[in-house]
């Protein structure tokens, strides 16, 4: 049987056209230092010969891997789904693979991860870590470069993230208006920031509005977790319930849907996040829109900045917008 001939290598390439092997390597990485008439022949001659570069033997000249992790604690979240779309979608544009870790809500399986991913990455993007702050703030220049993702300030790491506070602020406000003044929050995951400035934005409407009363019930983040608390939401007499994302919402619509509870002629409801599911429910879910593509893409381009040595990238935080539809009404005896 005639043997196969061998695929072209860089030796082939560099003695084609007539420059080094270091010449060639530089080239094909798109290295500015090299001359545009060299560069142009070596691009030339690997066509000819149909020489495209090793992506391993590539990774072990450069010291990289083309690829970061990105640490999340839950992968059925709709919210991460979509901020991963929008950071992995910008990474490719760059050249770059994405790497996904889900932390499963667990602390100790959260910073293994981050240690883990980050040996065999080129840097690692924490989302919303559920860590302490100590604990964070120890781990980030291990991890470096790094990115976080919805936490607060840190030093020397990039933060991007939305300012749950304030669209926690226009969900209240809403209910208000209406003429709510008892209200039920469905608290979430009560390690993250996030539920932290949720709380605080609804003890500042409290502190503002007269006759303003606002319960707090432990629920969870996910579908399952709003439909346990439906009689507790039931037996407190409230005539609004703020849920921490659209899927306790959802659950919590759902349970009341068997119940035959009228939503919102009994109970309005409002959810936080805006997944795509929100305008789809029975009745349409009021909620806070968070831009969660364009925080992942924000999230990449302030990675991609330390990669190339780009100028370091600030602090951002994007903005929610409420987002009214007919989950909420005024209360049935105002």
């Amino acid at each position: 049987m005639a043997r196969e001939s061998s695929r072209p290598g860089i030796t082939d390439v560099a003695r084609l056209a007539g420059v080094s092997l270091s010449t060639v390597s530089r080239a094909m990485n798109g290295n500015p230092t090299v001359d545009p008439a060299l560069a142009e022949r070596v691009l030339a001659a690997a066509a000819e010969l149909g020489y495209t570069a090793n992506p391993v033997a590539r990774s072990l000249v450069l010291g990289r891997t083309q690829t970061v992790a990105v640490v999340i604690p839950d992968l059925e979240n709709p919210t991460f789904q979509a901020i991963l779309r929008g950071l992995s979608r910008a990474a490719t544009t760059d050249g770059y693979h994405v790497l996904i870790a889900d932390s499963r809500e667990d602390l100790d399986e959260e910073h293994a991860l981050a240690r883990a991913t980050r040996l065999r990455t080129d840097g690692v993007i924490l989302c919303a870590p559920r860590m302490p702050e100590e604990e964070l703030a120890t781990l980030l220049p291990a991890l470096s470069p790094a990115v976080v993702i919805n936490r607060g300030p840190q030093v020397s790491t990039p933060v991007v993230g939305a300012d749950y506070g304030s669209g926690m602020r226009e969900i209240v406000d809403h209910l208000t208006s209406l003429g709510h003044r008892r209200l039920v929050y469905l608290a979430g995951a009560t390690r993250s920031v996030t539920h932290r400035a949720r709380q605080e934005a609804i003890a500042a409407a409290v502190s503002r509005t007269a006759g303003l009363d606002v319960e707090e019930i432990s629920a969870g983040v996910d579908f399952d977790s709003g439909t346990a608390v439906a009689d507790q939401v039931l037996a407190s007499g409230a005539t609004a319930v703020i849920a921490y994302n659209d899927l306790v919402a959802m659950g919590l619509l759902s349970a009341l849907t068997v119940r035959r509870v009228d939503v919102p002629e009994r109970l309005s409801i409002t959810g936080f996040d805006d997944i795509p599911f929100a305008a789809y429910t029975s009745p349409p879910l009021t909620t806070a829109a968070v831009p969660a593509v364009e925080i992942g893409a924000a999230a990449w381009s302030a990675m991609h900045a330390q990669l190339t040595g780009g100028e370091p990238t600030p602090a951002l935080t994007l903005t929610p917008s409420l987002v009214v539809r007919g989950s909420t009404a005024a209360p049935h005896d105002v």
